[in-house]
């Protein structure tokens, strides 16, 4: 009990209340912005955490990326063109709702059915999470290599598009993690006699090379023409109605849909890998299935914002489970936050329930907090959304610039970490313009030192004996789930063709 009071307090005082006040209007701005991803509002932001407690500095997190994820509804309603990848699953509906007059119907059902989800996930990890630490205590670097493949695989094979691409783009993140001294034998790996490369690539730098620079790449490889035309297309049709007025009728008719988005959200979360766009896609589909109206989907239809908003927020939640518990990111998001962790010198495995509860419980605390304001704040960006919505994005991106490049040289002040993040939106844009995804690289580079170091321990623990590695029961269970994950697409191809009528399992297959 004087735990979680500690960790309440930590949360309810008047810097971190402030600084989860400008995280939530940081997180509105960024994801409103047509193009611009929750992940990256993260990545931008965490420059900035250097500076603050711990509490503050996860809590900033928190929040940027649950009103991120909703903001992404706003420019998808008025324009069509979705804020965030989570947004993307049911954007027709929101676009036609939007032309239809009845945006903020839309938009006000949106942040309500993301408060309830992102309440219904925190949920779940405050009565997952502490149970699953305690067994997880009887970890060894077995169980712990066999859960940075579980993690690496789910990011292959759980999202959605080529799986040998996704495979590939794994590649290049653990190509990264290679970089710097050989933990065995401290020789230098892909160095080139750079000093600061000794200590490995820091993660940061990537990951605003990898979001932010991406954006700014592949905004200013469009013609101009075609830009300020875009730009000059963005009109909005004239709008009628209250923001929370129809919510109470909707959620009447579809409360078992806001139950199963939530559930099912926190816990397509919860998978190593997957995230809140992945759970969006998954709910939005599940909803389809199971409507009695599926036509009217993309038309207009609100049944599906009702799974598919409850599910993205839901499964923001569900992704700290695995981060907290093992150290294993659910999504990019918790990677960045790992870090971020490690960095405050919190080291998050199953110790953390136990060295830093106090912590552990306002980090829990946090998570309210972030939802709830999301009422405010999002009616606020609701009421001003034409704002967010016509901003050129040629205005935007030279000020995104800036923040990269001061972002990525503050972390160590070294103008290496600039010249990191430069190639690395190079290679970002690169590999997206040949449709690979970024996420499994970024998964790669996070999980590639856990693997290498969980992998060479046991290796020298077990004298070079490969059987030790499937001789624990836990141990075993983890190999077979792995093996699971890889035969997936195999036995999802093998059900689609027995049961052609069956769920789809990936976007192209949503109609």
């Amino acid at each position: 009990m004087n735990e979680l009071l500690d960790g309440i307090l930590l949360v309810f005082n008047f810097q971190t209340l402030l600084v989860i006040l400008l995280a939530a209007l940081f997180g509105v701005f960024v994801g409103a912005i047509p193009g611009l991803s929750a992940t990256m509002a993260v990545a931008l932001l965490v420059p900035i955490t250097f500076a603050m407690e711990p509490t503050a500095a996860i809590a900033a997190i928190i929040t940027t990326a649950a009103m991120a994820i909703f903001a992404g509804d706003i420019p998808g309603t008025y324009l069509n063109i979705p804020g965030t990848p989570a947004s993307a699953a049911y954007v027709a509906d929101s676009a036609a709702l939007g032309r239809a007059g009845r945006a903020r119907e839309a938009l006000g059902l949106n942040v309500t059915c993301s408060v309830i989800g992102g309440l219904t996930g925190t949920l779940v990890l405050v009565m997952i999470a502490p149970s699953l630490a305690e067994f997880a205590l009887n970890f060894s670097s077995f169980e712990y290599f066999w859960l940075a493949v579980l993690g690496l695989g789910s990011a292959v094979f759980i999202s959605t598009g080529s799986a040998v691409k996704g495979f590939l783009s794994l590649m290049v993140g653990l190509l990264l993690a290679t970089v710097g001294l050989d933990m065995v034998t401290g020789a230098p790996r892909f160095t080139f006699d750079v000093p600061d490369l000794m200590g490995g690539i820091n993660f940061i730098p990537v990951m605003i090379g990898f979001f932010a620079m991406y954006e700014v790449m592949k905004l200013y490889s469009i013609p101009r023409d075609k830009a300020n035309a875009q730009d000059a297309t963005q009109t909005i049709a004239p709008q009628h109605g209250s923001v929370f007025g129809l919510v109470p009728t909707h959620l009447k008719r579809y409360w078992k849909n806001v139950i199963r988005g939530s559930s099912l959200g926190a816990f397509i979360g919860a998978l190593p890998g997957a995230g809140a766009d992945i759970a969006a896609w998954i709910c939005y589909a599940v909803s389809k299935k199971r409507s009695k109206t599926p036509e009217a989907y993309g038309k207009g239809h609100v049944e599906g914002l009702v799974d598919a908003g409850s599910a993205n927020n839901a499964a923001v939640a569900g992704a700290w489970v695995p981060a907290l518990v093992f150290g294993i990111p659910g999504d990019s998001i918790t990677a960045i936050v790992i870090g971020v962790l490690y960095m405050k010198g919190m080291n998050p495995g199953p110790t953390i329930f136990m060295d830093n509860s106090a912590m552990a419980y306002g980090l829990f605390t946090a998570f309210f907090v972030a939802n709830l304001i999301m009422l405010p704040i999002g009616y606020l960006a609701i009421r001003s959304a034409h704002v967010f919505a016509v901003t050129p994005t040629r205005v935007l991106m030279p000020i995104i610039l800036c923040f990269c490049i001061v972002g990525a040289f503050a972390i160590n002040n070294s103008l290496t970490d600039v010249w990191i993040m430069l190639v690395c939106g190079i290679v970002a844009y690169l590999i997206a313009t040949a449709d690979f995804p970024i996420a499994p690289a970024i998964l790669g580079l996070v999980l590639g030192n856990i693997l290498e170091t969980n992998f060479m321990t046991s290796m020298i623990k077990a004298d070079g004996n490969l059987l030790a590695f499937v001789e624990r029961p836990i141990s075993i269970g983890l190999a077979l789930l792995v093996l699971l994950v890889a035969l997936f697409p195999v036995l999802a191809k093998y059900w689609r063709m027995r049961y052609p009528r069956a769920l789809p399992l990936s976007k192209e297959a949503i109609e």
